[in-house]
């Protein structure tokens, strides 16, 4: 079977690397610069001062904003937002880099057990105690029904990978819970959203499991069984095998076009030979010892529907899959922008390849809104692939248009929310807040509106006000900001209910510990295990 291969926001993972080259430099000075005084904000003509009575006085505003290309800012009062005295203010901008705080082990274990291997670790528990109760003849269900379970489960892990079953989650979380459920509630659902892979991880290797076991048994009474039946499921079992290894965080960190190649066409070859398997199992009768043609015992059979619906939601991505035009940008040698025709929902993401089936990588999706013209796609140098977006901008490139949902999209379920991301990340972030007021950008970056080019900023200067974002140049400034003290006070400020985190490993880590200690609801980034 094809278990469709986990993604990254990063995209192109051929090289093992915490940071693309738009992050760089974020970490490597722990010494803030000087700080200018507080709201002088200088152009090449002249410099803008702003009364702190008119203007948000916060911490985390002061020297950020705007772009270097406004000339005037007017910035209105959110709700519950109030006065910071200056002193304050050029305190918490000038002082050294906070020394990271000693996280308590409970909370790192609570962060490493999450919900993925909560999922995981049930689904495994689950299909072992079946696979030890028919050992010892007290399943009968197992007993009659082997090739069920093994299709059931596979099925299972096929769900929680396929792009239309979970945009209909992602709907009925939306839709059902946004207008009356409390936060705690929608946290729950957006938990359980983003660590579905942990069924699909679960079930992908249970299946193979129930499949070894059944493969055992065919062996253990091949007396009675035909040798056709018995060299098919040990293929189909060498197949399923192959792909569920290949799938292992090792291998596919670190060899991402050995995993995709192996989880991909191997699992293909696997669900052809899991036909000819359930076939051939119920088309032989053991007890007579011959081959029956009986249309009625094969529709009848579970594995069959099992195989039916594995097929079918193993297909629906590929059907929607064409080649589009696109225009790629390249405001720098770390980044390649590249636009596509339609707008989309916010918090989605697209697969894109130069080829129809290989080497699909997945990226942010950047867009107005349904009804606007274009999307866009942030691409960061960090492999072969994106190093190629930039050496050799392509005229059109293959992606399904069925898009997926990422983590993001769940934001439409919150009144209120900070999205935070680094780098590239803010090819993931940036719809969220574009297409909803209620969203408070944070964007830490090296050189943003060089290295990102105006199609980028353009967007943010649209759509996003002054004091519902906070952009800061770490090149300019000297170094990275305090992290949590911007959360912290961008969260008691504009009045959040969620954060959002997209960033490198480093980052996410050090964010989502801050927030669990200073007890912020945080979803950070995911790499699936």
């Amino acid at each position: 079977m094809i278990l469709s291969p986990k993604t990254h926001l990063a995209g192109d993972r051929s090289q093992d690397s915490s940071f693309d080259d738009a992050e760089k430099g974020m970490y490597d000075s722990t010494r803030e610069l000087i700080a200018p005084p507080p709201f002088v904000y200088r152009d090449q003509q002249r410099a803008i001062r702003f009364d702190n009575q008119l203007s948000p006085v916060s911490p985390v505003h002061e020297g950020i904003t705007p772009f270097s290309s406004v000339p005037e800012l007017s910035l209105s009062w959110p709700g519950g937002w109030r006065t910071t005295d200056a002193h304050v203010l050029e305190t918490t901008v000038k002082k050294p880099a906070p020394t990271k705080p000693k996280i308590s082990r409970w909370i790192l274990f609570d962060l490493w057990f999450n919900t993925y291997r909560k999922f995981f670790t049930f689904v495994t528990l689950l299909n072992l105690t079946g696979i030890i109760m028919a050992a010892l003849g007290r399943f009968p269900y197992a007993e009659n029904h082997l090739g069920a379970l093994v299709l059931g489960n596979l099925l299972c892990a096929i769900l929680m990978r396929n792009e239309l079953w979970m945009r209909f989650l992602y709907i009925i979380a939306i839709y059902g819970l946004r207008s009356w459920a409390p936060v705690r509630v929608k946290l729950a659902a957006t938990s359980v959203l983003q660590h579905v892979g942990g069924i699909h991880s679960g079930c992908a290797l249970s299946g193979a499991s129930w499949l070894v076991f059944k493969i055992v048994d065919i062996i253990r009474y091949r007396a009675v069984q035909h040798r056709a039946v018995i060299v098919s499921g040990i293929i189909t079992n060498v197949f399923i095998i192959i792909s569920v290894l290949s799938a292992f965080p090792w291998v596919r960190n670190t060899y991402h076009n050995v995993f995709e190649k192996h989880h991909r066409f191997i699992g293909w070859l696997g669900l052809a030979t899991t036909w000819m398997f359930v076939i051939m199992g119920n088309a032989y009768d053991i007890k007579l010892g011959q081959w029956r043609a009986n249309s009625h015992v094969l529709l009848s059979a579970q594995e069959l529907w099992f195989a039916v619906f594995m097929t079918i939601f193993v297909l629906i991505p590929w059907v929607t899959l064409r080649e589009v035009p696109v225009v790629v940008e390249i405001p720098s040698p770390k980044v390649a922008v590249l636009r596509f025709e339609r707008g989309m929902q916010q918090g989605l993401l697209g697969r894109i390849s130069r080829t129809s089936i290989m080497e699909y990588h997945a990226f942010g999706i950047i867009s107005e809104g349904r009804k606007s013209e274009h999307h866009y796609m942030i691409c960061g140098v960090q492999g072969d692939f994106t190093k190629d977006l930039v050496a050799n901008p392509p005229k059109t490139v293959w992606t399904r248009e069925l898009k997926f949902a990422g983590v993001g999209h769940a934001s439409a379920m919150f009144k209120r929310g900070i999205r935070i991301c680094t780098g590239t990340g803010i090819g993931a972030a940036l719809s969220t807040c574009i297409q909803s007021p209620n969203w408070f950008l944070i964007w830490i970056g090296s050189d943003q509106e060089r290295t990102f080019g105006p199609t980028i900023t353009g967007l943010i200067r649209k759509h996003i006000e002054p004091e519902r974002m906070i952009l800061w140049d770490s090149k300019k400034r000297g170094g990275r900001p305090d992290t949590m003290e911007l959360l912290k006070d961008t969260w008691t400020r504009f009045g959040a209910e969620v954060i959002f985190i997209t960033s490198n490993m480093q980052g996410n880590d050090e964010m989502m510990q801050g927030c669990r200690v200073a007890g912020l609801h945080a979803f950070g980034t995911l790499w699936d295990f």
